[in-house]
């Protein structure tokens, strides 16, 4: 994976980095600056700042602006984030591509929540990946449970909402692509991914892997509950 750094600034001294940061909070006219902002409107970049003072909080606080945070965002948010826009580029999101309006969130919300771009990364492959035991632990419990028309049950052993874990490592083997039509956001900005059950949850089916498919909005609409075979 190919990473973009910031451009250091060695030769600039932390009086000239903090005297930029006041400026930009004066145009601003305010009391707070995001690292979007300043980036957006400051000489340097908000991550030599981050680097020289040890955080973008710390250089806040030296020249007396209030610290910014999105409040009472939880890491599932924000992996819930970085799942839809894997799921728009159909791969690995990089670094400089974290931006509005493509996230929600920036860069740096991520660097100041988790350490760093990479540790996010990290942080989320390992929130994905801890569901595939459980998942694999699930269905080795529901041998009784065939994927055919035959398994309809009055009772079902799973939820019938498909989670965020869940619905990432179904479209991650599908290679974020609609199993039905092919269509995928990588190849079409308009289209967007929903996964399915294979055999309707009105009809018994599942929620497990092996019971779910990606398909496109249009598709999905389409097949309403239909039971379609895939080769």
């Amino acid at each position: 994976m190919k990473f973009e750094l910031n451009p250091y600034h060695r030769n600039v001294t932390s009086e000239e980095l903090l005297e930029d940061l006041k400026r930009v909070a004066e145009s601003l006219g305010k009391e707070t600056v995001t690292r979007d902002e300043y980036d957006c409107n400051g000489k340097y970049r908000s991550g030599t700042l981050q680097r020289r003072f040890g955080s973008w909080f710390s250089a806040l606080d030296k020249v007396g602006l209030q610290r910014t945070r999105t409040l009472g965002v939880t890491d599932e948010e924000y992996f819930s984030n970085l799942e839809a826009i894997w799921r728009m580029l159909g791969r690995q999101p990089k670094y400089a591509e974290i931006r509005k309006p493509i996230s929600r969130y920036c860069v740096g919300a991520y660097e100041d929540r988790f350490g760093s771009w990479r540790r996010a990364l990290e942080a989320f492959v390992n929130y994905v990946n801890s569901d595939e035991v459980a998942s694999e632990q699930t269905e080795e419990k529901m041998e009784d449970v065939q994927l055919t028309d035959s398994s309809i049950s009055a009772s079902h052993k799973t939820s019938r909402t498909v989670d965020l874990r869940k619905r990432f490592l179904v479209m991650r083997r599908d290679n974020f692509t609609c199993r039905l039509c092919g269509a995928s956001p990588a190849k079409d900005v308009t289209v967007e991914l929903e996964v399915d059950h294979i055999i309707p949850w009105s009809r018994g089916g599942e929620t497990v892997i092996d019971n779910l498919h990606t398909t496109c909005k249009r598709c999905n609409q389409g097949k309403s509950d239909l039971h379609l075979s895939q080769n």
